[in-house]
């Protein structure tokens, strides 16, 4: 939920530069990795809790390009860049951790019902 609040307060900024386009993309990758998180909670199964976790992945890492293209083009300074990248990448360090075990539990529930 940080991530995503320090993102749209991101987005507000860019805005006001006249930056429509980036940050409308950067705002949707990273209020998606909260929403999809939210949903894995209450997923229809192991199935779809990989599913919802893998989006936020996915979401994670584009939020991260997006991240670097602002600091290339100058709408966003090195050290800001550098803050916001870091929480991307813990956020993507539990999430592939997230992931890695639900897969293998999900593989030895399918053993031990063999």
């Amino acid at each position: 939920m940080a991530l995503s609040v320090e993102i749209l307060q991101l987005t507000k900024e860019l805005r006001a530069k006249h930056e429509n386009i980036i940050s409308a993309q950067i705002g949707r990758s990273a209020t998606s990795i909260c929403a999809n998180i939210a949903e894995s909670k209450y997923a229809h199964g192991r199935a779809d809790f990989i599913a919802k976790l893998e989006i936020s992945l996915k979401e994670t890492n584009e939020t991260s390009k997006w991240l670097e293209m602002l600091r290339k083009s100058g709408y966003i300074d090195e050290e800001r860049y550098k803050q916001l990248d870091r929480k991307c990448s813990s956020i993507r360090f539990l999430l592939v951790k997230s992931v890695t075990t639900a897969k293998n539990n999900l593989i030895q529930s399918k053993e031990n019902n063999l």
